[in-house]
């Protein structure tokens, strides 16, 4: 069962930017762990990309890591991702 862990979303009408990301992670039904990252167009159908690590703290660093690169997306895009949900992992 896969934990949905962020929804983000980076919107800009005015340059037609209107992009999603999605990052979940858990076992499969084999035990393996996963990260499962969903991206692309807002209204799309987008990319999905599974993962496969080690152990739980593995697929914590992999989806930190994936939170971190967002950040940057001012530099790289023009426009912030926000938040619309987002799990905190530091518990």
């Amino acid at each position: 069962m896969l934990t949905p862990i962020a929804y983000l979303e980076a919107r800009d009408p005015a340059r037609n930017i209107h992009r999603a990301y999605s990052l979940a992670y858990g076992q499969d039904l084999f035990g393996n762990w996963i990260v499962e990252t969903i991206y692309g167009r807002i209204g799309a159908k987008g990319r999905t990309i599974v993962t496969v690590v080690d152990n739980e703290d593995e697929a914590i660093k992999h989806v930190q890591k994936a939170l971190k690169r967002r950040q940057s997306a001012p530099k790289r895009i023009g426009t912030e991702y926000k938040a619309r949900t987002l799990l905190n992992l530091d518990q």
